[in-house]
């Protein structure tokens, strides 16, 4: 049974008796008592405190104020008061000592404090409050269903209560619709309420539309968000940030950014949300040049700290660490959001050193590190082999801080010790965690196990994720690819057997680059680009500036049993070599090329590419699944330890 309904049960109480109140509902300014022409200023424009004082002196004159006067004072109580406040003004205005309405109370008194009890957030009053009004109207019901909606684990009842206000005879309006479909827990409830709201003709109004991008949304249906989106005839900014949202939220960065032109294009000027769901999908994209746009717009937000975060981590996540360094010694507050994203930054940027210098500042200058801020710091002494710093930070976070150890820790613990090749240690780590390993920690040690070549280790790790997650395949696949780094070929062909068995294909290697506004895409081997034909004969031009620098092609990273030749022709084209000869084709001065992968760089195209930096005199930067690359001079910011 609904919370709402074990609450309806109070009885309503009427006046003390012996005691005679005479509500003064309209009195004329001229006439009225001279307590409640004070009371009345009070209401309107304060101090509460004063308002709250005449309450006594109303209660012995037998006088009460018009309902007016006492909605003021209840807006005035929810701006500067606390609950006991709102409770001494319920008392007083239905002169009970409880929290229930009696029969001849004033409706539109009742709403209000019914409203003043849910933002106070006293969710058990104001359902006492409303039970025990002997009338409501839409504003009583959409007051409560609006608090229940908004409350943590209240959702359920607050689509009880809307059914119950639909038996009830009360039609919704768009407030009622706008606060409900939130809480709408499934598809198909979606789609009946969405159904109820055609029905009633309320589909037209833009914060009922807005609230139904929202809602469609949230469950990951772009299609339907995009239809309501669609149909409306017009549109304002509240709309249009709920649908750019919307989208950089689901994961559709492109489709966010091409709302986002075509928003400035219907002449609608951004506003804070706008701009922070664009950083958002840039973020995801690597879009750092569309990045850069929004920041001129964030330029008259110089003081908003949300969106200098949010722009801090685009231009940390696209690997121009130049432009996150200039931003966040120019801005005018830091949080530990700020400290931690940068610290975060410049560890994922092979900057371990100076994030850990950044991490220094911020104990002596900035607020108290959080869990998050750990795990930078814990990621940055991994992906430089600080393996005696991790330990020290791991193990004194709770003495310094009192941040307990979580699984994201333990995991980059975890990682710290593979990637150093102590697998061991990282296997007795694991053990001894205060709670059971999960299939990510399981999949890190399965990472290093292959980095390491250690296969009868990396069958006991993918044995453990399959325990866990059975239909995981990537376990599988870098279980495979251990067996194939090993050169045990049967081992390799019966895990390939076995997911060929499964129908699962190994998703190919993909590189990208943006060039004028454009994503070029590249798959290992896949020479259907257009511009194919100058690509080969850029790649050409490159193998032979590299091989005179010593480049010989590394073919163990090649996971088949093929000749030597084959192998060499399979390296050739990998996407990101594909991507870098795009990119020394259409180059800019002074700019370097930006690419993106999906799968971590194999050691042979990460020996290609810093002696193309070389070569060229570019800068060459490379985002992987896990971190970025900095190639220049012949020399990458990992260090060669990734």
């Amino acid at each position: 049974m609904a919370a709402a309904s074990l609450l309806c049960h109070v009885i309503a109480r009427s006046a003390p008796a012996g005691r005679s109140r005479r509500c003064l509902l309209h009195s004329d300014p001229h006439t009225a008592h001279p307590l409640l022409v004070a009371f009345s200023r009070l209401c309107a424009h304060g101090p509460l405190r004063d308002a709250l004082a005449l309450l006594p002196d109303l209660a012995a004159a037998g006088l009460t104020a018009d309902p007016v006067t006492v909605s003021r004072l209840i807006k005035l109580c929810v701006r500067h008061g606390t609950p006991s406040d709102g409770r001494l003004i319920h008392r007083h205005v239905f002169g009970g000592g409880d929290v229930a309405a009696p029969s001849c109370s004033s409706l539109f008194v009742s709403n209000s404090l019914v409203s003043l009890y849910a933002k106070f957030g006293l969710l058990d009053d104001a359902l006492r409050l409303f039970d025990g009004m002997p009338h409501k109207n839409v504003v009583s019901w959409t007051t409560v269903v609006a608090a229940l909606a908004n409350a943590r684990g209240r959702k359920e009842d607050a689509l009880r209560l809307f059914v119950a206000m639909l038996r009830d005879g009360v039609a919704p309006n768009m407030y009622t619709f706008s606060s409900i479909l939130g809480s709408c827990s499934t598809p198909r409830v979606l789609a009946a309420m969405h159904g109820s709201i055609v029905k009633v003709g309320l589909d037209s109004d833009v914060f009922v539309r807005s609230s139904l991008i929202d809602a469609y949304m949230k469950f990951g249906d772009l299609d339907g968000g995009r239809r309501v989106f669609d149909e409306m005839v017009t549109r304002d900014l509240i709309v249009w940030n709920s649908i750019i949202a919307g989208f950089a939220q689901s994961g559709d960065g492109v489709g966010a950014i091409e709302l986002f032109m075509r928003m400035k294009e219907a002449g609608f000027l951004s506003n804070q949300g706008t701009l922070t769901s664009v950083l958002r999908a840039c973020t995801g994209l690597v879009t750092l040049e569309v990045g850069r746009q929004v920041h001129a717009h964030v330029l008259k937000y110089d003081k908003d700290l949300i969106l200098h975060n949010a722009l801090l981590d685009m231009y940390c996540k696209c690997g121009s660490l130049q432009d996150a360094d200039a931003l966040f010694g120019r801005m005018p507050q830091r949080d530990v959001i700020s400290w931690s994203t940068m610290i975060s930054g410049l560890a994922q940027n092979g900057r371990s050193i100076e994030a850990l210098k950044v991490f220094d500042m911020m104990k002596s200058e900035g607020p108290r590190p959080n869990h998050i801020t750990m795990v930078g710091v814990l990621f940055a002494c991994s992906h430089a082999g600080l393996v005696e710093d991790g330990w020290y930070y791991f193990s004194s976070m709770e003495k310094l801080f009192g941040i307990q150890p979580e699984r994201e820790h333990c995991n980059c613990m975890v990682d710290l010790l593979g990637r150093a090749g102590k697998l061991d240690d990282a296997v007795k780590f694991i053990h001894e965690m205060n709670f059971q390993p999960d299939s990510v920690i399981w999949r890190t040690l399965l990472g290093a196990c292959r980095m390491h070549k250690n296969a009868d280790l990396a069958a006991y790790a993918a044995k453990e994720i399959l325990r866990l997650e059975p239909d995981d395949q990537g376990a599988r696949i870098l279980l495979s690819n251990t067996y194939a780094d090993l050169r045990q070929w049967a081992d390799a062909e019966k895990s390939w057997k076995m997911m060929r068995d499964r129908g699962v294909k190994k998703d190919p290697g993909r590189s990208w680059i943006e060039l004028g506004k454009q994503v070029h895409v590249f798959i290992a081997g896949d020479l259907s680009h257009p511009c194919s034909e100058s690509i080969i004969q850029e790649l050409s031009r490159l193998f032979s500036r590299v091989t005179n620098l010593g480049y010989t092609p590394q073919t163990e990273f090649v996971l088949q049993d093929l000749a030597t030749e084959q192998k060499e022709d399979l390296l050739k084209y990998h996407s990101e070599k594909l991507a870098i000869a795009f990119g020394t084709m259409n180059a800019m001065e002074g700019k370097p090329i930006r690419i993106m992968k999906n799968l971590r760089i194999c050691g042979d195209c990460h020996a290609f590419a810093k002696l193309v930096s070389k070569s060229e005199g570019k800068v060459i930067i490379i985002r992987d699944p896990v971190r970025f690359h900095h190639f220049q001079d012949g020399v990458c910011s990992c260090n060669d330890y990734w």
